[in-house]
């Protein structure tokens, strides 16, 4: 009589046992149709969910770096654009010039050029204190004021940072997101000394507007067209400079971008729960543990079972 009631004992517990197990496979695989996920403990697989986390830092990671490429292409546009005006007003400077470099100028003439360089060069020096995407200043370095500001004599003096920090754009990589004013608007003059485009507009325009002779007015415009053009080279390298790295961003940006797609691939892959699969697992655990209990209930109901008792 022992043995038939540990037979029965040991029936009933594998029986519960069956039925837990089979209602464990149902719960789990209905929590992974829910999330859309594989795995939802680390333990249901250590090493996946290592390399999930890995994943998981790697995206956090190039979010950082795309908020760090969108800034510097943004700055480098805001830069590119204001350099492009800037080479608007520098060209029409050397008209200027061109014109008071002619020896048959009245004065009025003379001082009307006079008034258009001074609007030009009142155009220069807002162009050169423009604002990043984060309202800073544009080719100031790391100065959140103005880039440059007039001193008592009414000349543009650059009041910003010695250069601009880089921005990570990943891997290792990247990029300086825009220039310092100096870096595109100063050069040695045909004197040899450091000067700028607006200290070479302002000067002409002063020359012009002293009344000091026909000679000495076509001289000084002789001696800007010389300088103008070398503002305008400088300007123009600075406008490559600004364009290679807006294209090494999105060089880098489709980099990361394809990397990104293979990480998502791989999470997917390693975390990511087939939909049709799951379900088709989970209507055969359901059907399984219908059956396990009905067979349960059937079997516990015998009339062996009954005379046993």
């Amino acid at each position: 009589m022992s043995s038939i009631t540990t037979s029965t004992g040991a029936f009933f517990e594998r029986s519960r046992s069956d039925i837990k197990s089979l209602s464990s496979q149902a719960e789990t695989l209905q929590s992974q149709l829910s999330s859309g996920n594989k795995l939802d403990r680390s333990s249901d697989n250590p090493v996946a969910a290592s390399r999930l986390r890995a994943l998981a830092r790697m995206d956090s990671l190039s979010k950082i770096d795309t908020a760090n490429a969108e800034r510097a292409n943004a700055d480098l546009t805001l830069a590119g654009g204001t350099m492009s005006d800037m080479a608007d007003a520098i060209i029409r400077a050397k008209e200027l010039a061109t014109q008071a470099a002619s020896s048959t100028l009245t004065g009025d003439q003379r001082s009307a050029i006079a008034a258009e360089l001074d609007q030009l060069h009142n155009s220069m020096f807002a162009l050169s204190n423009a604002r990043d995407s984060n309202g800073h200043a544009l080719f100031g370095g790391e100065a959140a004021g103005d880039a440059y500001q007039l001193d008592a004599t009414g000349k543009a003096q650059y009041v910003g940072t010695a250069q601009v920090d880089d921005l990570p754009l990943g891997e290792g990589q990247s990029v300086t997101r825009s220039m310092t004013g100096p870096q595109f608007l100063s050069f040695t003059g045909k004197n040899g000394s450091a000067t700028d485009v607006m200290a070479t507009v302002q000067a002409l325009s002063d020359a012009l507007k002293s009344g000091t002779g026909t000679v000495a007015a076509t001289g000084a415009a002789t001696d800007a067209l010389t300088d103008l053009q070398t503002g305008l080279d400088t300007l123009t390298t600075a406008q490559t400079v600004v364009g290679s790295r807006l294209n090494w961003i999105e060089l880098t940006t489709d980099r990361r971008t394809d990397l990104s797609e293979l990480r998502s691939t791989e999470q997917a892959d390693i975390g990511g729960a087939d939909l049709a699969t799951t379900m088709t697992r989970l209507q055969e655990t359901l059907t399984v543990l219908e059956a396990s209990q009905a067979s349960f209930t059937k079997l516990s109901s015998l009339s062996l079972f009954d005379q046993l008792r």
